[in-house]
């Protein structure tokens, strides 16, 4: 459990990201590449699993920034996918209003590109969104 914050929750220092039920609030600080989300080394709360690890870390890695930002994530909802999606978009947005010109790589490599995907709606007659109750004949 990391407790020792030396930074200030500001609104104008925030970048969020959305990805389907997940919602993620980042904050950059300059240090040495530390990444904690809910108070947790990041490694822990994504369970050590390479891909999510490397989609969080990939808008850094295409601006080269790695070692010099400290990330710090505060996430809520969905599962991890959706968290790591949703802190790799709201990453890159916040490294877009620290530099401008950053943008241009951010955005062809799509980092800034927000996945629209959620959950059909449940319709009326159907169990789900799409399943129909069994056909029935006689």
């Amino acid at each position: 459990m990391v407790t020792n914050f030396e930074f200030v929750f500001q609104k104008n220092n925030m970048g969020i990201g959305r990805r389907k039920q997940s919602t993620a609030r980042v904050f950059l600080n300059p240090g040495t590449g530390k990444l904690i989300i809910n108070n947790t080394p990041g490694e822990k709360y994504l369970q050590y699993n390479t891909i999510y690890l490397t989609n969080v870390y990939a808008p850094l890695k295409a601006l080269g920034l790695e070692d010099k930002y400290d990330v710090i994530v505060l996430t809520k909802g969905g599962g991890l996918t959706g968290q790591a999606d949703s802190i790799q978009l709201g990453l890159a947005r916040i490294l877009c209003q620290i530099n401008y010109e950053d943008r241009a790589i951010l955005k062809a490599e799509g980092f800034l590109t927000r996945d629209a995907r959620i959950k059909e709606r449940k319709k009326y007659g159907l169990r789900k969104a799409r399943k129909a109750p069994q056909y029935s004949k006689r």
